[in-house]
C-alpha cells in the first residue's frame, strides 16, 4: 500500500480544525467532537476522534517538543493556528516515524496552514517541522 493513500486530506483537515477550535472552547474534547457529529463541514470518525483526543492527552509532551524546536518564539507567543498545525503533525509523526510518512504529513499540514493562515505562518510551521524531521533522522543514526 502506498503511503500517500494512508493520509486522507479531509481527515487531516478535520483533525486540524478540531485541534484549533479546542484552543477557544471550554468543553472537553469528547464533547466538542460530539457537538460536531451533525456538521457536514467536518469529518468525525474514529480516526479523527483518536487523533484529537491523543493530541490533548499528550499536550505537554508535544508542547515540549515544539518549545525545543522553536528557538525564536516561546510557546505562548506562537499563534494558535500554528500551534494546532505543529501539534497535529508532531503527534502524527510520533505515532509513525517512517520518513516517507513524515514527509507527507509535513507537506499536508503545511498546505493546511497555507489555506488557513498567513505566509509567515507557513514559513514558521515548515521550519519547525523541518527541524523536527531532521531531529528524527539524527536519532536514527
Amino acid at each position: 500500500m502506498e503511503v500517500k493513500k494512508v493520509v486522507k486530506r479531509d481527515i487531516l483537515e478535520s483533525e486540524f480544525i478540531f485541534i484549533f477550535e479546542k484552543e477557544f472552547r471550554e468543553e472537553p474534547v469528547t464533547e466538542l467532537l460530539e457537538l460536531s457529529l451533525d456538521n457536514e463541514a467536518v469529518t468525525v470518525n474514529d480516526e479523527v476522534r483518536n487523533t484529537v483526543e491523543g493530541v490533548f492527552a499528550h499536550l505537554n509532551e508535544l508542547d515540549g517538543v515544539i518549545s525545543g524546536l522553536s528557538k525564536k518564539r516561546a510557546i505562548d507567543r506562537i499563534p494558535k493556528i500554528n500551534l494546532a498545525a505543529l501539534r497535529l503533525a508532531i503527534y502524527k509523526i510520533m505515532g509513525k516515524p517512517d520518513k516517507d510518512y513524515c514527509a507527507i504529513i509535513i507537506k499536508e499540514v503545511v498546505d493546511l496552514v497555507h489555506k488557513y493562515a498567513q505566509d509567515s505562518d507557513v514559513s514558521f510551521v515548515n521550519g519547525v517541522l523541518g527541524a523536527y524531521s531532521r531531529s528524527l533522522k539524527e536519532t536514527e543514526k
